[in-house]
């Protein structure tokens, strides 16, 4: 016979499920279950079928014969209070049961929320600094104005100093080139005679 080993500390122990439960019974589906049945209850067809259900027990305990009867009226409908009390029992678990389920969605959901609302105002307060550092930026900057100003208040301070050269007259006439005789006032230059004492070898 094999000797048992002694459970060692350093190793943890293994967990042997002996007994495994059906897939519809695990803690999920019969909340899913639960959570169905809580909102099948809460509907108009609920209410409506359990009326109809209701009203068809007593007229039939009450208006039948006693030898058909199954639930009768001297014994003031003992199996009805019965299925009721039974109902009652089993479905106010149930509705608390889906009511727990969705309070911890709910936290989850506000959970994630919270997460981001924290992540869209630390992403705000980083463009609110990205902006105010922008317009610290611009305020330095030299806009289009303001290099106007400056350089006309360069051009005033240079013609007042007297920097700048003579600037040659508009009406003045220019200089000509060769020995011709000056053109008429107002007689295009196409027109113009050669001067009669051209020098020798030269064009008239």
């Amino acid at each position: 016979m094999a000797e048992r080993r002694p459970a060692r500390l350093d190793q943890p122990r293994e967990n042997i499920r002996r007994f495994a439960w059906p897939a519809w019974m695990t803690n999920e589906a019969f909340g899913v279950l639960s959570e169905k049945f809580a909102r099948f209850m809460g509907t108009a067809q609920f209410l409506i079928g359990m009326t109809v259900f209701v009203t068809l027990w007593l007229a039939w305990n009450t208006y039948t014969p006693e030898r058909l009867q199954f639930d009768p009226r001297s014994l003031n409908y003992t199996l009805l209070t019965l299925i009721l009390s039974l109902q009652a029992s089993y479905a106010a678990p149930l509705i608390l049961l889906a009511q727990n389920r969705q309070a911890d969605r709910d936290k989850v959901a506000l959970e994630q929320d919270r997460v981001q609302a924290e992540r869209n105002l630390a992403d705000t307060e980083f463009l609110t600094r990205e902006v105010a550092a922008l317009r610290l930026a611009l305020r330095e900057t030299a806009t289009r104005d303001f290099v106007r100003s400056e350089l006309k208040d360069l051009l005033e301070e240079f013609e007042r100093r007297g920097l700048f050269p003579d600037e040659p007259s508009i009406n003045a006439s220019p200089k000509k080139k060769g020995k011709g005789k000056p053109a008429a006032s107002g007689e295009p230059a196409a027109y113009r005679q050669p001067s009669d004492t051209a020098a020798p070898g030269q064009p008239t």
